[in-house]
């Protein structure tokens, strides 16, 4: 067996907490073996402007797909929401491994600690996802919302700074880096449908290479399945980074259910579906729910943002 394994990862604080979280779970189900950092800076880390001009979400991992590919590293670790969902993987690279799904609730953290219906009219949300844009106009029409880009920290700091009055990011990102006091409200998703794949961290490797089987120690067929789901419901799509979508499976022992919205970036029209079956059945289902929500005109609401 291998002794040593090679992990690519972002560089920021979150991803390489989550590395670190894979990389103890590795060295603990196979022990003799050492797992290595090695972080890579992305395109999508250093670009400054808009993810969509800066080639969607792929930006934060094609380098880090062309190293696995290369062989010049062993695995990668992603938020499996950050994996382009309009295009297939790379040839010879697959999600090899689901961790455990974490909360995929977003949160909202406001300068002077309001709540979302308690910001002042005209308040400046900061967000660059254009699911978030959307469900906030629809719950508070009246609030400004502005871009924000840059790591968990970056965004924080923005905010703290006056750079706007509240930001939405994700909850368990959070919760990952230490920093979940800073959190005013997590929104129920009622208010604010997570996005596809939310709270789930993925283990990618090569098809044929020896950490496919090492890495297989940390799957959950629990995670896996509703991921399954929902990255079919956004290929069928071609949704890119920015589609306004959410997606949202969960289990009753062996049913899957699907729920999926399309928004208008204004929030003021939505359309959704809901669909169940065997969890066996779970790609299936999400290319259900699309077709279901195609049939609805969901066609008209995406094509703006489709590349």
């Amino acid at each position: 067996m291998t002794t040593t394994l090679r992990l690519g990862t972002r560089g920021s604080t979150m991803a390489l907490a989550q590395a670190r979280h894979v990389a103890r779970g590795l060295e603990a189900a196979h022990p003799g073996l050492t797992v290595l950092l090695v972080p890579v800076s992305t395109h999508g880390d250093r670009w400054t402007g808009s993810l969509a001009t800066a080639g969607g979400k792929g930006a934060f991992t094609s380098e880090i797909d062309a190293l696995l590919q290369a062989g010049d590293i062993d695995l990668a670790v992603h938020c499996l929401k950050d994996i382009p969902g309009d295009v297939a993987l790379p040839d010879g690279v697959h999600i090899a491994a689901y961790l455990p799904r974490d909360d995929v609730r977003d949160a909202l953290l406001s300068r002077d600690g309001l709540r979302l219906a308690e910001l002042a009219r005209d308040a400046v949300v900061g967000t660059s996802a254009v699911r978030r844009q959307a469900q906030l106009l629809r719950a508070r029409p009246d609030l400004r919302v502005k871009p924000i880009r840059g790591n968990v920290d970056s965004r924080i700091a923005r905010m703290d700074a006056g750079d706007v009055d509240a930001i939405v990011v994700a909850a368990c990102g959070l919760h990952r880096i230490g920093q979940a006091d800073r959190i005013t409200e997590v929104l129920p998703a009622e208010v604010m449908a997570p996005a596809t794949g939310a709270g789930t961290v993925v283990v990618t490797t090569r098809v044929d290479g020896e950490a496919s089987s090492l890495v297989l120690a940390l799957d959950d067929p629990d995670s896996r399945d509703p991921g399954l789901a929902e990255r079919a419901l956004l290929r069928r799509f071609g949704a890119t980074c920015n589609s306004a979508v959410s997606g949202h499976a969960t289990l009753d022992q062996n049913t899957l259910t699907l729920r999926a919205a399309v928004y208008a970036p204004e929030g003021d029209r939505t359309l959704h579906t809901v669909v169940a079956g065997d969890r066996t059945h779970a790609p299936a289902l999400g290319r259900q729910a699309a077709e279901e929500l195609l049939s609805l005109g969901a066609r008209k609401l995406l094509d703006p943002y489709l590349r």
